[in-house]
């Protein structure tokens, strides 16, 4: 989950209260990008894919060339 460019940084925590009030748990926390990972429950994203302030993107394996 990453905060969109121009949302406040309060919707990032809004975003994890959504979380953790939809029985999921905060993973990780970034440092570098205003963002996080989460454990969640999959019938539950749509609640945060709704939020227009955020971005919410699948775990996924990433390769190089």
């Amino acid at each position: 989950v990453t905060l969109k460019d121009g949302a406040d940084k309060k919707e990032l925590e809004n975003a994890k209260k959504t979380v953790t009030d939809q029985g999921g748990k905060v993973t990780h926390e970034f440092k570098l990008i205003k963002g996080f990972t989460a454990e969640f429950p999959a019938d539950k994203v749509h609640t945060l894919s709704t939020n227009d302030h955020i971005t919410v993107e699948n775990d996924g394996e990433v390769k190089t060339q």
